[in-house]
């Protein structure tokens, strides 16, 4: 990727214009214009103590951070224009992770890799309750390309999976692409100490806990108890059990889950969003068309970016977040991330 000029910082804008730069361009989709100036600087089991049986696994999934690529990368198509699709996810796939430097900065030769989409419901891709397929496919195939020995596709689905991983299209997509399909299974859980404040013993499906690298792959929806379902809600989906009993703290579990997991990479699907009546949704009326890609390594900050800029709902509204950012897992002020913003035709 050609080096980006770095800014006049006596020209530098005050972080609340960076922000308000930074959701604009969601909103409305003016990255054209912001990336001008902005360059970078834009069900069987639940809680219970542990036993002495729980296994202590725990790996850190994350790569180094490196000053010469951007925290976040955000690829767009003008929503207004609402031709055919054909391709274009891929294309914002493409454009976020050669900004954010390649998939060979993320995975290895020899990697075993799994990635995360929402797989969770019987809905087609244009309901937008699933990840876009052809996002997932072409993660695959960068995965693949970049020498991964294995890149596996799995979630753990709350429809029945079978139905779920065909209807979303995200099964055949991924298989072609190179990937292998994982549906859960109940012998494929260990009972594993998360170490949480909420979240102490739980079932959790074990492709995640033999993966180098994982990647996920939420896409932006509503959620009718916590606000909206992002990228660390997206972690639900590797529990077995009764996980409606997680709600009852959700923030917390939110939290416990992420410090668990500590991904790769995300890459968060905002082709479609569900903007209402989540997290199933079903309704066209209630899907917005935006045609954008954003992705990163700070989980928390791409939570706060997105739930902002569709919701409007700041950390005070979501605690997971602030939670999350005192654990240290991330930040909320997204607004000081470098950033990498392409408008694409």
């Amino acid at each position: 990727m050609p080096d980006t000029p770095k800014p006049d910082t006596a020209a530098e804008p005050d972080s609340l214009s960076r922000r308000e730069a930074m959701l604009q361009i969601l909103r409305v989709g003016g990255v054209a214009a912001a990336a001008t100036g902005a360059g970078f600087w834009l069900n069987s089991r639940s809680t219970r103590p542990v036993p002495s049986s729980a296994e202590q696994v725990r790996k850190d999934h994350r790569i180094p951070s490196a000053s010469d690529w951007p925290g976040l990368a955000i690829a767009q198509f003008p929503a207004e224009n609402h031709s055919a699709e054909q391709g274009e996810p891929r294309t914002l796939v493409q454009k976020v992770i050669e900004s954010l430097g390649g998939m060979s900065r993320f995975v290895r030769a020899q990697d075993v890799v799994v990635i995360k989409p929402n797989i969770a419901w019987d809905r087609t891709p244009e309901q937008a309750a699933n990840t876009n397929p052809e996002l997932v496919a072409e993660v695959v195939r960068q995965c693949r390309d970049a020498g991964a020995k294995r890149v596996i596709v799995t979630d753990v689905s709350c429809n029945e999976a079978r139905r779920c991983f065909h209807r979303s299209g995200i099964e055949a997509a991924a298989r072609s692409a190179g990937a292998e399909i994982i549906l859960p299974d109940p012998d494929m859980f260990r009972d594993i100490d998360l170490g949480g404040v909420m979240l102490k013993t739980w079932p959790v499906f074990i492709p995640f806990l033999e993966a180098d690298k994982i990647i996920n792959m939420p896409i932006a929806k509503h959620h009718g108890l916590c606000g909206v379902t992002l990228g660390m809600k997206n972690w639900y989906g590797i529990l077995g059990g009764q996980r409606s009993r997680l709600h009852q703290q959700i923030h917390q579990s939110l939290v416990d889950l992420a410090g668990f997991m500590l991904p790769t990479l995300t890459i968060m699907d905002c082709y479609r969003i569900l903007l209402r009546n989540g997290p199933t949704g079903g309704d066209l009326e209630d899907v917005a068309l935006k045609k954008t890609v954003v992705a990163g390594t700070d989980p928390v900050a791409l939570d706060a970016y997105v739930a902002k800029a569709y919701w409007n709902l700041d950390p005070e509204h979501l605690p997971y977040l602030q939670l999350a950012a005192n654990r240290g897992l991330g930040t909320v002020q997204f607004e000081q991330l470098a950033v990498k913003m392409s408008q694409l035709s």
